[in-house]
């Protein structure tokens, strides 16, 4: 008897402590901490200021919702094969997703495409790419930005003139959109205004932009307004005016901000800077793939505004923080 209820009390206590059981379960691997997610974020080139608004719009995000940024571009704006290059590499590194901006609308769509096919989500920033291999694209609305920048010049020099269209490079589709709403609307609302040029492309430096700029001011010397349509071409164009005595002389519009370019402004150099929202831009670039990543609805296209800066309202709070972003928190940008 005695045996019996030994052999029964042993059998009961292995019963209990085998899992699943009542006894307590084992942890499972759900219990792990789960890995952070990898975002990288893929600028047009990392020389310009532009990009380091993009960068700690990045950070701000990569902050908030605890997941790794990694930021990698080329230098330059027109290196192309760089930049599908660093695509690739985040393919083979099997990031989480991928935010991008694109420095050509054509060239970018195969890397992106492969992206897909390996299951790693794209979002799409600052500029376009032909197609649909992307969950979202959060950008300025680039047209509108050139539709405020021909009005500028229109009010400015009362609706007759001559003026420059200075163009960025092909496959830019960021500039490229903010060329043709600037053209168009010239075209439309002021037919006694006269494009000397509007052909002729600055190139992805501030040198290429200044000989270009130089070249046209020797040949056209009666010129009376310009518009540069981003940041290196805007400045190129602003050290050719300075260098031959003319800034302040000539109306000249601008995209896009810099330190310099704020100096001008506010010595009435330049006659007006069209801004975006790079910090904005990027910031939710990465919230949208995280969002996406966690299985969340998003929003396929989002814009984040475009502003125009002028020496009267550049001192206002919610322009100033656009014009002079503070980086102090970001030193990694």
């Amino acid at each position: 008897m005695i045996q019996n209820l030994i052999l029964t009390f042993t059998l009961l206590l292995f019963l209990i402590l085998q899992p699943g059981c009542k006894g307590k379960p084992e942890q499972s691997s759900g219990g792990e901490k789960p890995k952070r997610l990898r975002i990288a974020v893929i600028p047009k080139g990392t020389t310009h200021e532009f990009w380091k608004s993009i960068h700690m719009g990045a950070l701000m995000a990569a902050r908030e919702f605890g997941v790794e940024v990694i930021w990698k571009g080329p230098q330059k704006e027109d290196d192309r094969a760089q930049q599908i290059t660093v695509v690739e590499d985040f393919i083979s590194r099997g990031v989480d997703g991928i935010v991008l901006a694109p420095l050509d609308d054509r060239a970018l769509c195969r890397p992106v495409r492969d992206a897909v096919r390996e299951k790693i989500p794209v979002v799409i920033i600052d500029s376009g790419l032909q197609g649909s291999d992307y969950i979202s694209y959060v950008a300025t609305d680039n047209h509108k930005g050139g539709v405020i920048a021909a009005r500028r010049i229109i009010e400015l020099l009362d609706g007759k003139g001559k003026v420059f269209l200075i163009r960025y490079q092909v496959g830019s589709a960021s500039t490229t959109q903010r060329e043709e709403g600037f053209f168009e609307t010239i075209k439309r609302e002021s037919p006694a205004i006269s494009l000397l040029v509007h052909d002729q492309y600055a190139g992805a430096t501030t040198e290429s932009a200044y000989q270009l700029a130089e070249n046209l001011l020797g040949r056209f010397p009666d010129v009376d307004g310009i518009f540069c349509p981003n940041e290196s071409s805007t400045f190129g164009m602003l050290r050719a005016l300075q260098e031959s005595g003319r800034a302040g002389r000539i109306v000249f519009v601008g995209f896009d901000s810099s330190p310099k370019l704020v100096q001008a402004l506010r010595e009435g150099q330049i006659s007006g800077l069209i801004l975006q929202n790079p910090v904005k831009m990027a910031y939710l670039g990465v919230k949208q793939m995280v969002l996406h990543l966690k299985g969340l609805p998003i929003d396929p296209i989002i814009d984040t505004g475009v502003y125009l800066v002028t020496r009267e309202n550049m001192d206002d709070p919610e322009i100033k923080t656009l014009l002079l972003p503070d980086f102090s928190a970001y030193p990694d940008v």
